[in-house]
């Protein structure tokens, strides 16, 4: 009786051992997929061929624009893809003159290997319609906001309260325009005309590239470069969009005027933001997210914590329409 006991104790010990053994062995095979996933969701962006498959990007220029490199390798990297053409998808009131420059440079490189069109998501203002400009095509609907060509240069001045509360401010500098103007002293007349010079460069450069990109001269320039922004109905008479419509209408231009397919697939390109060490995550989890079909809350979410921190650091001068506004 004891030793068949035994027996049995031990059968069911190795049961025991056999279930957990399979357990752990269907757990390492879940993380081992879920890897893999992952892994393949890095390469190929999301989307379920390769990047080497025919296809058309969709790049999203959204928030407040900053001299990203991380966004800069992403469009070159789409240089050397296997899309045939890339939207551009924007819904941004501008940012850094800076970056908004830099973007465009990378993109009219692009364009040297893939037609680009512009699609306006919303707004394409200031720095963003610099974007814009990298595009070979313009699409806006009726009633989105393009525009805002101007540069502007904004810093506060505590002079008045400091004077009230009994603050008093010294400093020593090595000449009149050092560091000027700032926050402590009201600024001289000399500070001001020197910060107008700035503005003025930018702005001669805005307005000229926008007068090179979209072939105006005259007096319709100086209306679309007037600071004010337009609805895309009003946009299209002065030039700075081409047709109004949405992402279709941009697939229609694509197919009729560069012989793109409307059957290619439309993918999108992610990239965390330049600057933010843990960007690679925030592009990997855009990327795992899309395959599940939750793309749009992923980039709501990411978006919104990555403009928060974007608009902390912003400086200079600036082509962002509203920029105390956010």
């Amino acid at each position: 009786m004891a030793a068949s006991a035994l027996d049995v104790d031990e059968v069911l010990a190795r049961r025991r051992l056999r279930r957990k053994l399979a357990f752990w062995r269907v757990l390492a095979l879940l993380v081992v997929l879920v890897g893999g996933l992952a892994a393949f969701a890095w390469w190929s962006d999301g989307a379920l061929l390769p990047r080497s498959s025919p296809h058309v990007a969709r790049v999203t220029i959204g928030g407040i624009i900053r001299n990203e490199r991380e966004r800069l390798e992403l469009l070159e990297s789409i240089g050397r893809s296997g899309a045939r053409a890339v939207i551009l998808s924007i819904d941004s009131p501008g940012g850094t003159v800076v970056g908004s420059a830099a973007l465009y440079d990378g993109l009219r490189r692009l364009a040297e290997k893939k037609p680009i069109v512009a699609v306006v998501d919303g707004m394409a203002a200031s720095g963003a319609y610099i974007a814009a400009l990298g595009a070979d095509h313009i699409v806006a609907p009726r009633n989105a906001l393009v525009g805002s060509i101007g540069v502007i240069f904004q810093f506060p001045n505590f002079a008045e309260l400091m004077k009230t509360v009994g603050i008093s401010y010294e400093e020593i500098k090595s000449s009149p325009l050092k560091a000027a103007p700032n926050m402590f002293d009201p600024p001289t007349e000399d500070a001001r005309a020197a910060v107008r010079s700035l503005v003025a460069d930018s702005y001669d450069w805005f307005k000229g590239l926008v007068s090179e990109r979209r072939l105006i001269t005259g007096d319709k320039l100086a209306e679309a470069s007037d600071g004010r922004v337009f609805t895309g109905h009003q946009a299209l008479p002065l030039r700075l969009v081409d047709e109004i419509g949405d992402e279709r209408t941009a697939r229609d231009w694509l197919a009729r005027e560069r012989d793109v397919s409307k059957d290619l697939p439309v993918r999108d390109w992610h990239t965390g933001r330049a600057g933010d060490e843990f960007g690679w995550l925030h592009g990997l989890s855009i990327r795992i997210m899309s395959l599940i079909g939750l793309d749009d809350l992923a980039r709501l979410v990411i978006g919104a914590a990555g403009e928060a921190a974007t608009q902390a650091r912003l400086d200079g001068l600036l082509a962002l329409w509203h920029p105390r506004g956010g």
